[in-house]
């Protein structure tokens, strides 16, 4: 990170992570806000992504966008072989990307739904 740029507030960075997903066709994305439930992250962005293709298109996007235009690289990413669920730790920002079947399978929404939800980016239905 460049010491002249100024550090990315939370939900900054949730904003542009659903940005570039939306770039990528993502479908269905949801930010949950956390930051009253759990003490180790603000946010969960949640896309789908078509296909495990699209999938890797959309952590791309996202990985190289942050890199590129706000120096900031995540944590940790797990899943990118198989890509069924792409997760991205960016510390006050966790991101999932699905495959359809996936998503459906582990619920993320609904497991944590008493968190307060908002739909975002063009991509979502």
């Amino acid at each position: 990170m460049n010491p002249e740029d100024p550090v990315m507030e939370p939900a900054e960075l949730a904003r542009a992570v659903a940005d570039y997903a939306a770039d990528r066709k993502a479908l269905d994305i949801v930010q949950l806000d956390l930051r009253e439930i759990i003490g180790y992250t603000d946010y969960f962005v949640i896309c789908t992504g078509r296909t495990d293709r699209q999938t890797k298109a959309i952590h791309d996007a996202i990985y190289h966008g942050m890199k590129s235009e706000h120096h900031t690289l995540p944590q940790r990413v797990e899943g990118l072989p198989q890509a069924r669920w792409i997760l991205m730790d960016y510390l006050d920002v966790v991101v999932h990307v699905f495959t359809p079947d996936t998503r459906e399978y582990y619920r993320l929404e609904q497991l944590w739904g008493e968190a307060p939800a908002e739909v975002v980016g063009v991509g979502s239905r």
